[in-house]
C-alpha cells in the first residue's frame, strides 16, 4: 500500500509540474480530501505539502491556486514565516482586520476557508524550513522585516496606553485574558486574537453544536489606541458609559472574527443607546 501511494503522489507531482491545468481541475475536486494528508500520513507529509494548494493576498480571489512553493518564491527578504488566517468563509478570511499591517507591508498571507484548514494547520507545521504562522494566534512576530524605527514607535504608543489599556481590561474583566496594543492594526479600532494553541472560534462552535465539549477559552483583546474610536472611548470619565464602550469593542472584535455573541440582544441595546447618546 505504501508503495502504491508513493507512486501516486509520484504521478501528481509530474501533473502539477508539466500540466498544471489538469492539476488545477484535480485540485478543485479533490483538494480537501488531500488536505487531510498531513495529519493521516506523516510518512508522506513533505510530499502531500508540496502538492497543496491555496487562495492567497497575492490576488484576492478564491480560487486555491499558490502552492507553498510559490508562496515561498515571493517571500520578503528577511521573512522566516509562512503566514496564513483560517476563517469559516472566504470573505471573512480576505477582510479580516488581522491582515492590515501585512497587507500594508506587502507580506502575502494565505487565506485558508476549507473546515479541513484548521486541522490541516494543527499537523503541517513547517514547510522547506519555514514555520507556519497564523496571523491570529499569539504574537505577530515580524522578525526582521519590521525596522527599529517601526520596533521604537510601536513601543512607544504601548506606554502611552497603558492606561487606556489598564482601564478596558479592568471593564471587560475575565472575559478576555489580557488587553493588549496591537501590532497588527492600522485602521481598525480593535481585534480579538487566540493562544497560538487555540482553536479557531468557528470551528468551536462547529463542535459544540454537534454536541462536542470544547476546551473554554479567553481571547486577548488588541487595541489599536490611534484609531479615533479608542480617543473616544478614552475621554469617557462615566465608568458605566466606558464599560460599554468597552464590551461594544470586544463584541465587535469577536464578530469581525467570525465568532458568535453570547448575548446579541445586549450587543444590540448597546450599540443603540451609545448610538442615541451620540446623536444627542
Amino acid at each position: 500500500i505504501r508503495d502504491s501511494i508513493k507512486r501516486v503522489l509520484g504521478l501528481l507531482e509530474e501533473m502539477a509540474e508539466k500540466e498544471p491545468e489538469k492539476y488545477q481541475n484535480f485540485w478543485n475536486e479533490f483538494g480537501r480530501a488531500l488536505k487531510e494528508g498531513p495529519g493521516e500520513d506523516f510518512a508522506n507529509r513533505e510530499q502531500i505539502a508540496k502538492l497543496l494548494r491555496f487562495a492567497s493576498t497575492h490576488s484576492d480571489t478564491e480560487t486555491q491556486n499558490v502552492s507553498l512553493a510559490d508562496y515561498m518564491g515571493r517571500m520578503r527578504e528577511g521573512q522566516d514565516k509562512i503566514y496564513y488566517i483560517t476563517a469559516d468563509t472566504f470573505i471573512a478570511a480576505k477582510n479580516s482586520p488581522q491582515l492590515e499591517l501585512l497587507r500594508k507591508k506587502g507580506i502575502e498571507v494565505l487565506l485558508l476557508s476549507d473546515r479541513v484548514d484548521e486541522w490541516l494547520t494543527s499537523h503541517l507545521h513547517e514547510f522547506e524550513g519555514k514555520a507556519l504562522s497564523s496571523v491570529a494566534k499569539g504574537a505577530l512576530d515580524l522578525g526582521s522585516i519590521e525596522t527599529e524605527e517601526e520596533r521604537k514607535s510601536q513601543e512607544e504608543i504601548e506606554k502611552t496606553a497603558e492606561g487606556l489599556v489598564e482601564r478596558i481590561k479592568n471593564a471587560l474583566g475575565d472575559r478576555v485574558e489580557a488587553v493588549r496594543v496591537s501590532h497588527r492594526l492600522t485602521s481598525s479600532p480593535a481585534c480579538m486574537v487566540l493562544g497560538e494553541r487555540d482553536m479557531a472560534l468557528y470551528m468551536q462552535q462547529l463542535l459544540k453544536q454537534a454536541g462536542h465539549e470544547v476546551p473554554s477559552t479567553k481571547p486577548t483583546l488588541e487595541i489599536n489606541p490611534t484609531h479615533p474610536m479608542l480617543t473616544r472611548i478614552e475621554s469617557e470619565k462615566d465608568a458605566s458609559r466606558f464599560a460599554e464602550w468597552s464590551s461594544l469593542l470586544l463584541d465587535q472584535a469577536i464578530l469581525s472574527e467570525g465568532g458568535q455573541l453570547e448575548d446579541p440582544a445586549g450587543f444590540v441595546a448597546r450599540l443603540n443607546q451609545l448610538m442615541l447618546a451620540l446623536a444627542g
